[in-house]
Order: structure tokens, then sequence, then C-alpha cells
């Protein structure tokens, strides 16, 4: 591998480092005293965040080769105030045939992280952006955030 793919690399773990901190900051803010994770007005503004986010990431993924034929298995986190709550979303991503778990968030004793991977999807921008647009809904009904996404560049590419 070139230095130069090496140093792409580390820019695009980095971006996704400072994409889940970010959201981590946002698990340690105040929610609603009625048991409701996720507020309306949170989801959309992190759907209109992950809308965002989500064509930098690709653009990254971009400059080290990953283009839009490829297919790749994306990494999925998704945050939550019950475990009951994640186990359900959980369920509900296995039954779309991606790995899933869920687990007390690190450094938490009342939020619950939902972590897995999907399939394998094509880096489309038009793919990857409905692919995050449906999960922030589907965290929603399950009254959990989804928290972004992250990827693997060195898995089999075809």
């Amino acid at each position: 591998m070139t230095r130069k793919a090496k140093i792409i690399i580390i820019s695009v773990s980095l971006i996704n480092l400072t994409i889940i901190t970010m959201g981590l900051f946002d698990i340690f803010k105040s929610k609603s005293s009625d048991g409701k994770f996720v507020s309306e007005t949170a989801f959309n503004k992190n759907l209109k965040s992950q809308m965002g986010m989500t064509p930098q990431t690709l653009e990254q993924l971009r400059k080290i080769n990953v283009g839009e034929d490829n297919e790749l298995k994306l990494e999925f986190f998704f945050y939550t105030n019950s475990l009951d709550k994640a186990a359900e979303l959980s369920s509900e991503l296995k039954k779309l045939n991606y790995e899933s778990d869920q687990r007390l968030a690190a450094g938490s004793k009342t939020e619950y992280l939902v972590n897995g991977w999907t399939t394998k999807m094509k880096m489309t921008d038009q793919v990857v952006s409905n692919w995050a647009k449906e999960m922030c809904e589907l965290g929603y009904k399950f009254d959990c955030e989804f928290d972004g996404w992250g990827t693997n560049p060195d898995q089999d590419v075809n």
C-alpha cells in the first residue's frame, strides 16, 4: 500500500471517529422526562446531520479508490435509553440480514448501544444516502437515535 493510500485511510478513520465522537457527546444531553429518547425535533436534526455527513464520508472513500461499483458492508451505531428498545431494534435489523447486537454503552449506566454490520451494498451516493435515511427512520420508529456509520475499505472489494 502506498504512503498516500495509508494517509487517506487514516484520514477516513479520523473522520469516522470524529462523526462517532460527535454523536457520543449527544447521548449525554438531557432527554425527555417521559422516557422517550428521541424527540421529533431531535430526529429531524439528526436526519439533516446524517444526510450532510454521508456525502462527505463517501467523498473520502472515493479518495482511496472506493468507487460506486464497489460493494462494502457498513458498520452502524444507534443509541437509546432502554435495553428493550435496543433489543427490538436489533431484532428488526437482523430481519434485514444484518449482524446486530446491543449492550450498555461504554461509560454509561443508562444508554444502550446497538451496533453491527450490514450486508454488502453498492457504494453509490444514492444507495448509501437512502440507506442512511432509512436507518434514521428505523431508529426513530424504535425510539433509538442513528448515530452514524463507518466502513473498512480493506474488505474484499469487487
